[in-house]
């Protein structure tokens, strides 16, 4: 049996670039929703004439076939290290990735889509979405709940305020102020799971808003507090919450 420091040097050696959850396989599962959001994408896409991906580099669009792909495909990024990784993916698709912060104005033109999608926004700045979609085009994202991976943000900090920035009824108000029609919403609850120490903290270095402040020196009594019950329960589980959210822009499609 692996002893805990040789465990926490692994999870603190593996990379964090890109956005490649493979190394977690037999180590953490997540529960995935059921309306499979890659395939949802790839079927919107083959109608789509001009597309934009936002803040994840174009990972999802990188998926699809490459006869689905609309004739105009862009995507964004704002971490630097994940950009070449972008370009690269993108480029059997005939698709751009461009360099801009997630709370920035997008560098398009109005009405530029007729299809915005995002997975997982770090933040959503819903006038610069209206602004770039085409009437009648639709936004269409799989979304960070709140809440998510609560049970492992209160192991290391103890107990927290769940906030309503992700909640479902924020993103609605927040579509419909800027002139947008919701078209629906779907929440689910997915269980995760944590098989060893090494995939918590690979975890918690990847995905960096779940413990904000972390490093291992700082949660070291957390952690091997965490992998004796590990090792004693042979799981940690935790639960993500996801919605599917898609919004309209009215008038018809030009």
């Amino acid at each position: 049996m692996r002893s805990f420091e040789e465990l926490v040097a692994e999870g603190e050696a593996i990379s964090v670039e890109g956005w490649d959850f493979s190394w977690f396989e037999g180590r953490a599962t997540e529960e995935r929703p059921s309306w499979g959001y890659q395939k949802l994408i790839g079927t919107r896409m083959a109608t789509a004439e001009a597309a934009l991906d936002i803040q994840t580099g174009g990972e999802v669009l990188a998926g699809i076939p490459i006869p689905t792909a609309p004739s105009r495909l862009a995507a964004t990024e704002s971490w630097p290290p994940n950009l070449e990784i972008a370009r690269r993916n993108l480029a059997p698709h005939g698709g751009t990735v461009v360099e801009v912060a997630d709370d920035a104005p997008l560098p398009f033109d109005p009405e530029s889509f007729d299809l915005v999608v995002s997975r997982h926004p770090t933040v959503v700045i819903w006038p610069e979405i209206a602004r770039v979609l085409r009437s009648g085009g639709v936004y269409l994202s799989q979304q960070i709940g709140s809440g998510t991976v609560i049970e492992l943000t209160e192991y290391m900090m103890g107990p927290q305020p769940v906030g309503t920035g992700r909640s479902t009824e924020k993103a609605v108000a927040s579509a419909e102020s800027v002139g947008l029609s919701v078209v629906q919403v779907r929440p689910e609850s997915l269980r995760m799971e944590f098989f060893d120490i090494a995939a918590v903290v690979h975890f918690l270095r990847k995905v960096i808003w779940i413990v904000p402040d972390f490093t291992v020196e700082r949660y070291r009594d957390r952690l091997l507090a965490l992998h004796e019950q590990i090792q004693r329960d042979g799981v940690f589980v935790a639960t993500s919450e996801r919605f599917l959210f898609e919004a309209q822009k009215p008038g018809a499609v030009s």
